[in-house]
């Protein structure tokens, strides 16, 4: 029988891998602007950022999930680790070839990486425990995630952003062979900060080798059941529609947020960085404050109130004018941040058996955040009016608050209890 001590080192060891894949993904919003600049991207081009990552969480999602059913936990994370470093590792060969969809390809390994460390993770910390306080735990772990997305933009602002980068008529007007340069050595500034997080991803990875971790062994049934048979629990088919359209909103705001800060708020990509710290400082506060409330409040009327307040904010970007929309937008950033694994937790909610395999069907539907951002970039492009791209995290955050509303008599803590064997 695994003892308490051993399942809170195993609780802090899997928690800090909400930290870096948040780190990781909270990179983007510095990223697009910055590949935008050097490649001379048009919006639905750099939404192609967002696309590279989280198409990998669809064509991934079941081959990890078959992954963490044969093989357990430990081995679907240290695989997960080992792709995430790969792909980091590739941003130095990108670089140097100046190739975007080099870079693209770079993202895609990172981001098959990540789609197998939370095909592992979060339902392993939402069954390692106390089945009444799941949503809470959840909550908690993620609120890791959020302590990255308020660090990575500054981060990345340092390394990355680190010069106010030269408009599209002074690129216009460079010689070519200046403008190469320019080019290379805009795309050379990624290569240390993507090294140093690889080399840190693999220190990690011999931790969790040398480690043991109390694994949660599943039943001869699971293994006899279809791989959709999860789908057969109206929680987990629900969640997987949910959970699409929050991430695409998710992506939609934060990837966006220093394009929006330059071209609506007209704010310097530099300051634009700052103001994408912010609202990963608000998503973090968000989770930590959201887990608390927790104590009080049912998570679906939680949601519930969330969602209204994500709506209304939404409107705002949308037809609100200056830095008040801004505001705005991290006040998103602090509403949203309990929705993924609020849904996560009543999608895995009392199914047994069957939580692997509807851990991968949730995290494939992240494929969200690959569809829905172009949509958001093409719709600034079709309309010449960036602000009405944001329509579409309005959508998305609308069927956020359906989901919440069909569980709003639901407590997570009355459900029954997770079944692991």
């Amino acid at each position: 029988m695994t003892n308490k001590k051993s399942y809170t080192f195993a609780l802090i060891l899997v928690t800090s891998l909400f930290f870096f894949w948040g780190f990781i993904h909270n990179l983007d919003p510095i990223l697009i602007p910055h590949l935008r600049n050097a490649f001379s991207l048009s919006h639905f081009q750099a939404s192609l950022v967002d696309s590279a990552v989280f198409i990998a969480y669809f064509v991934m999602a079941i081959p990890a999930g078959i992954i963490m059913k044969r093989y357990g936990y430990k081995a679907g994370i240290l695989i997960g680790l080992l792709f995430f470093a790969l792909g980091c590792f590739l941003f130095v060969p990108a670089a140097n070839t100046i190739s975007y969809v080099f870079f693209l390809g770079a993202l895609f390994v990172v981001a098959c990486g990540l789609t197998i460390l939370e095909t592992a993770a979060n339902p392993y910390v939402a069954i390692l425990g106390d089945p009444s306080t799941s949503a809470q735990r959840l909550n908690f772990a993620q609120s890791f995630n959020g302590l990255a997305a308020f660090l990575a933009p500054i981060f990345g602002g340092k390394f990355i952003l680190s010069h106010e980068p030269k408009s599209q008529e002074e690129l216009a007007q460079m010689a070519e062979q200046a403008k190469l340069a320019y080019i290379q050595s805009e795309t050379a500034s990624v290569k240390l900060p993507y090294l140093v997080l690889g080399i840190l991803i693999l220190l990690i990875a011999a931790l969790f080798f040398f480690t043991k971790l109390p694994d949660i062994k599943d039943d001869e049934e699971e293994g006899k059941a279809g791989f959709f048979h999860a789908l057969r629990h109206k929680n987990v088919r629900w969640a997987v529609v949910a959970q699409f359209f929050y991430v695409g909103a998710q992506v939609c705001i934060l990837s966006f947020l220093v394009l929006y800060a330059t071209e609506v708020a007209g704010i310097s990509g530099k300051d634009g960085a700052d103001y994408a710290g912010f609202a990963g400082l608000a998503f973090m506060l968000g989770r930590f404050i959201g887990t608390f409330f927790m104590r009080f409040v049912s998570a679906s009327k939680l949601l519930i109130s969330y969602s209204f307040v994500t709506i209304a904010l939404s409107l705002f970007v949308i037809f609100g004018t200056g830095v008040q929309t801004l505001y705005a937008l991290i006040g998103i950033a602090f509403f949203m941040s309990i929705m993924f694994p609020t849904i996560f937790a009543f999608g895995v909610q009392g199914i047994g058996a069957d939580t692997k395999s509807a851990s991968s069907l949730i995290v494939m539907s992240i494929v969200g955040g690959a569809l829905l951002p172009p949509l958001l970039g093409l719709i600034s492009d079709k309309t010449g009016h960036f602000q009405y791209g944001y329509f579409v995290p309005l959508v998305c955050f609308i069927v956020v608050l359906i989901f919440a509303y069909q569980n709003r008599n639901v407590n997570i803590d009355e459900t029954e209890n997770l079944k692991s064997h």
